[in-house]
């Protein structure tokens, strides 16, 4: 009898399944506070056996850049990146994402730090990738209070970037420009569709039966314990040792 499989936490799933959107690219940037698409960036780098440029802002080891965010946006306007991270303090159904504040704009009762350059990322790297853990309808809402980054632009606007995932504590979404939807495509394990609409504030398509989200196999499991672990602790210490326990 095969032996089973090694059980495998929430954090380790995301990073698996980011990984897994990676696939293919040649280039790969990761913002500010970002341990666990780091993470994952790192790991896909280390199963393409290092064919994978991994810029992680912040890193000395794993930055190229010398001024920052400058040469983020000069690579990206030369379409010299491949995936960006966005998330959002909210995102609606059109994948519209808001980093500025909830409430009536200006006079948002809440204020979030800023939407800084997401919206000329969010027009010019082809992949990006959104990742919120928190799945509340408080993040997911039917129409976002600001408009940070726009999802959808009309086809007369060049735009050769855009959403293309959106990743949660709950589930993996796929994104339609055309259609301008998000649709389901798997559900953690431990979780459920009924789960995701309650705690959607906005509709979204999904298949007859949504498949169970994949976990990493026992190779990739151990090194995201080891060899992942020890290079993201690089930038994240306090991150890096919360995935011991």
């Amino acid at each position: 009898m095969a032996d089973a499989p090694t059980p495998f936490n929430r954090t380790e799933l995301l990073i698996t399944v980011i990984s897994r959107l990676l696939t293919g690219c040649r280039h790969v940037a990761v913002g500010a506070s970002s341990p666990i698409p780091g993470s994952a960036a790192l790991l896909t780098r280390a199963l393409s056996g290092g064919q994978l440029r991994v810029t992680v802002l912040g890193s000395r080891k794993n930055c190229f850049f010398t001024d920052g965010g400058v040469e983020l946006f000069d690579l990206a306007g030369q379409g010299r990146i491949d995936a960006f991270f966005l998330g959002g303090g909210q995102i609606d159904g059109q994948a519209n994402i808001n980093l500025v504040g909830a409430g009536d704009y200006p006079a948002s009762p809440v204020r979030w730090p800023g939407s800084f350059g997401s919206a000329y990322l969010y027009y010019l790297v082809p992949r990006v990738i959104l990742f919120r853990e928190e799945h509340t309808r408080r993040v997911f809402v039917p129409q976002v209070d600001f408009v940070s980054a726009r999802g959808v632009t009309s086809p007369q606007v060049h735009r050769p970037g855009g959403p293309k995932a959106l990743l949660t504590s709950l589930g993996l979404f796929s994104f339609d420009p055309q259609r301008r939807r998000f649709t389901l495509e798997s559900v953690h394990p431990g979780h459920s569709l009924e789960e995701i609409r309650d705690n959607t504030g906005f509709d979204f398509d999904h298949p007859d039966q949504v498949p169970t989200t994949a976990g990493p196999d026992t190779a990739t499991l151990s090194l995201i314990r080891s060899q992942i672990r020890e290079e993201i602790a690089e930038s994240y210490p306090r991150f890096a040792a919360s995935m011991l326990h």
